[in-house]
């Protein structure tokens, strides 16, 4: 797979920062980021970090080659001098941050970036991209899986946001509880599991619905799932059965009042002896129809734009702000925008049950006396990478830190030592 430059996939003024800090001498002065969230989107508890793995890969891959630098020179975006240094450029600094999967607070210091201010600055625009979508949709999925309440969900929204995010949104939903993808490139890039037979298309276009049936499970055997609601459901479920014989696997319903649509469906489905099929139920699934649909007959769910458009905040709202230059702490102070200064590391407190119950955030490393987990590990060291957790592992990572949230998943931040700001 081709693995191409990232450079140019940040804001101009990143680029213009650089060369007016190169020429004042601040380009090579130790500095230190923090990525955070002001605050959470209305109606979330906590947010959900997801896209970590895919920032480490976008840093390595942050290069200026000769078609990056070529473009930047013809349109004079920065000095000769400055094309000269981004040719050499390589992330030579340190990122520490919560693991992915983890959930998180307001003002948790999620990714800690340090290096000179020309290397760290250069990389805001693409950790908040990633970050900010990939945390929208896993926070999304998390309260989908909620409220499925151990029911299966596909995702399939790929057809309702951009090629390349649909990708990466496949991911965060997997990681965040969802069983599998629609999309086949999300399966070969990360290794998840995929699903998908057939739409209303395949139906249409063939001679008879029985005969689309019959098809499709000439092709995919009677454990496939048959699109049932394509004329009318009752009919197309009669027919299903008739073709595929009780051991069908499932059909899908997409349309309709979907709880009687699903009570009906199994009604019919236990009368014609196909008591081991399964009721999938898909159609523009959102948190609150998935909550209506708790006490109906159903097996398993699809859901697209809920859940790749981040349930109704397509942005976690994180921010990258510089915390510290050099051993000096520093905040902005804008009416609205106040940050809090100093490098900051953090802790998930937990009562003696191991319950979470709060986080500690601290602008020193010591632990807090009392029962806690610290948040941040190593992640690229001296510009190499170090902590580099497959798909499985943040899956797995996610669900314990869901399980040891309190009932309603709150997590009350507490600040030890923070020092009083200063001017940017």
């Amino acid at each position: 797979m081709t693995r191409s430059s990232t450079a140019l996939y940040t804001d101009q003024y990143e680029l213009t920062m650089l060369d007016a800090a190169r020429r004042s001498g601040t380009a090579d002065k130790r500095v230190t980021f923090e990525v955070f969230a002001r605050t959470l989107p209305d109606g979330r508890a906590h947010g959900v970090f997801c896209g970590l793995g895919r920032v480490v890969d976008a840093i390595e891959r942050f290069l200026f080659g000769p078609d990056e630098l070529d473009w930047l020179a013809r349109r004079r975006i920065v000095s000769d001098d400055t094309l000269d240094w981004l040719a050499e450029y390589r992330f030579s600094g340190n990122v520490y941050a919560y693991r992915e999967g983890e959930v998180y607070a307001a003002n948790s210091p999620l990714v800690t970036v340090e290096g000179t201010f020309g290397e760290t600055v250069l990389l805001e625009t693409i950790i908040l991209s990633i970050l900010n979508h990939d945390s929208a949709v896993a926070a999304a999925a998390e309260l989908l899986v909620a409220a499925a309440d151990g029911r299966p969900i596909i995702e399939m929204g790929s057809r309702r946001i951009d090629a390349d995010a649909a990708v990466a949104a496949a991911r965060a939903a997997w990681i965040a509880g969802f069983a599998s993808t629609s999309n086949l490139e999300a399966g070969r890039r990360y290794g998840l599991p995929t699903a998908g037979t057939a739409a209303h298309a395949f139906t249409l276009a063939s001679p008879d619905e029985r005969s689309a049936f019959a098809s499709q499970i000439a092709a995919q055997s009677a454990n496939t799932t048959l699109l049932v609601d394509t004329y009318d459901s009752e009919q197309g479920i009669r027919n299903a059965i008739a073709v595929a014989g009780p051991s069908l696997g499932a059909i899908r319903i997409d349309s309709g009042e979907l709880v009687e649509e699903a009570r009906r469906a199994r009604k019919l489905l236990d009368e014609l002896g196909a008591s081991s099929t399964r009721v999938v139920i898909t159609g523009d699934l959102d948190e609150a129809a998935l909550a209506d649909l708790a006490d109906a007959p159903v097996d398993g769910y699809g859901v697209g734009t809920a859940v790749v458009t981040g349930g109704g905040a397509p942005t976690a709202g994180l921010i990258y702000k510089l915390v510290a230059a050099g051993e000096r702490p520093v905040a902005k102070l804008s009416p609205g925008k106040a940050t809090r200064a100093g490098r900051k590391w953090a802790w998930r407190l937990l009562d003696h049950a191991g319950r979470a119950v709060g986080e500690d955030v601290a602008t020193v490393p010591d632990a807090p006396t009392e029962p806690a987990r610290a948040l941040q590990v190593d992640v690229i060291r001296d510009g190499i990478a170090v902590h580099r957790p497959g798909v499985e592992e943040v899956r797995a990572h996610h669900r314990s830190a869901v399980a040891e949230l309190p009932a309603d998943g709150a997590l009350p931040v507490r600040f030890r030592e923070t020092m009083p700001g200063e001017h940017e």
